[in-house]
């Protein structure tokens, strides 16, 4: 039966979502993807995410293709043009069929009348391909981040920036955390081996494993039973750190969707773990992952900076703080972050962070463990917020043998970029 939708179209109207009215591309897709088959799930992901990755380049061969770009009404056909380029450039789609169904997008879209615009302009980009991109090397759009990120990358890292901007342009390798309840790193390692997928351990992170290709979790053993889980190796980080332990009062603050509260619970099954969140929508993948580990937790819906309000006077033993943050060290994985997040946005999220910080701290007990921890690389919203946070707490010491937290950098062959400070309170 053949498909009723064109999938070109689907994909600018998803990244004009993104560019034009600020939504992430995880809210768009499960929208846009509702009557789509599975095989072109994937390549409608592929194409948004890639777009995304390589928005400037794209932008850059379109202005030199096109005397005038296309706006208000027609700006979705301008992304089509872009879905067109990204497939002729950066996937294997027989370049006629890439064209074809690019073209046929305009008629999906109500616009029939631009289709000969739109395969002018793919021909043009075909035969000029090879001058435009060596015209490109020497231009700015080539780092594919915006302006103001790249000179707080350069300020923060003078001598990574490079590298760091080159993980995130790259597509997110696949890590996966084994359920320690079920098998060692090895042994499920052992377990994918016998099905045909191949992966590396971690050296130091004990239930991590990468594996050599992105695979569905359809394929992976056990999964539906909780075998394993898919996060990234970093933000497993996380819940090492804390160091859990059987009946202690856990609280997982920012917890959605989840993948930091179970990993508490498969460390210590009999922890007493409070995960909070403060939107209601995404708690719901919380719930769907502890069922699927077969874990228990209670789940609550809270604001963190009022923890007055949920925390009903209860002390932990441990917190775990995900804060909210920038996100500027995941953005292989979340591409459209270069694009939705401005420059303001990190006082902005530096002001939230010291906030949560403050209020939660006066519920950990004396002898408590907190762990900070960010998917960010912004100093200010890292190690400065910490030490400013020991300037003010006498009650306060780091006990992860740093002076202002663990920093990493997101690495091509590693994990993303993450912060860690573990936190001790002292009686005063």
């Amino acid at each position: 039966m053949k498909n009723t939708y064109n999938l070109r179209s689907i994909a600018a109207i998803a990244i004009g979502q993104v560019l034009d009215n600020g939504q992430s591309l995880s809210t768009v897709l499960p929208e846009l993807q509702r009557n789509i088959n599975d095989k072109d799930k994937s390549l409608l992901q592929e194409i948004c995410f890639g777009v995304l990755r390589y928005l400037p380049k794209l932008e850059w061969f379109i202005n030199q293709l096109m005397d005038k770009p296309l706006t208000g009404k027609q700006r979705t056909l301008h992304y089509l043009i872009m879905v067109g380029i990204y497939q002729l450039l950066y996937t294997r789609i027989p370049a006629h069929a890439a064209l074809a169904e690019t073209v046929n997008g305009a008629v999906a879209l109500k616009r029939p009348q631009l289709k000969g615009l739109i395969n002018g302009v793919l021909r043009s980009f075909q035969r000029q391909q090879e001058q435009l991109e060596e015209r490109n090397i020497n231009n700015n759009s080539q780092y594919l981040h915006p302006t103001w990120l790249l000179k707080r990358l350069q300020n923060a890292y003078p001598d990574e920036w490079k590298a760091i901007v080159e993980a995130n342009n790259q597509r997110p390798p696949m890590w996966l955390r084994a359920n320690s309840q079920h098998n060692s790193a090895s042994q499920y390692q052992q377990l994918l081996e016998e099905i045909g997928i191949t992966s590396q351990l971690h050296p130091t992170h004990p239930s991590a494993i990468c594996l050599s290709e992105p695979t569905s979790v359809t394929k992976l053993p056990g999964f539906e039973q909780g075998w394993s889980t898919v996060q990234d190796v970093s933000a497993q980080g996380c819940a090492e750190l804390l160091e859990p332990r059987d009946n202690e009062n856990i609280l997982d603050l920012c917890a959605a969707p989840g993948g930091k509260t179970t990993h508490i619970l498969e460390l210590a099954p009999k922890a007493n773990v409070l995960a909070v969140d403060i939107d209601e929508n995404r708690l719901k993948r919380v719930k769907e992952n502890l069922s699927r580990l077969q874990q228990h937790a209670t789940v609550i819906q809270g604001d963190g900076t009022k923890p007055e309000e949920w925390a009903h006077g209860q002390q932990f033993d441990r917190i775990l703080l995900d804060a909210p943050c920038s996100a500027t060290g995941v953005i292989r994985r979340h591409p459209d972050i270069k694009w939705l997040r401005r420059d303001s946005d990190i006082n902005e999220l530096t002001e939230l962070q010291s906030q949560i910080l403050e209020s939660v701290w006066p519920y950990l007990k004396i002898g408590g463990t907190l762990v900070y921890a960010t998917c960010s690389v912004m100093p200010e919203e890292n190690s400065l917020q910490i030490q400013k946070f020991l300037a003010k707490h006498s009650d306060a010491v780091l006990n992860d043998g740093t002076t202002a937290g663990l920093q990493i950098l997101p690495n091509t062959t590693g994990g993303d970029g993450f912060f860690y400070a573990r936190l001790i309170k002292l009686a005063n």
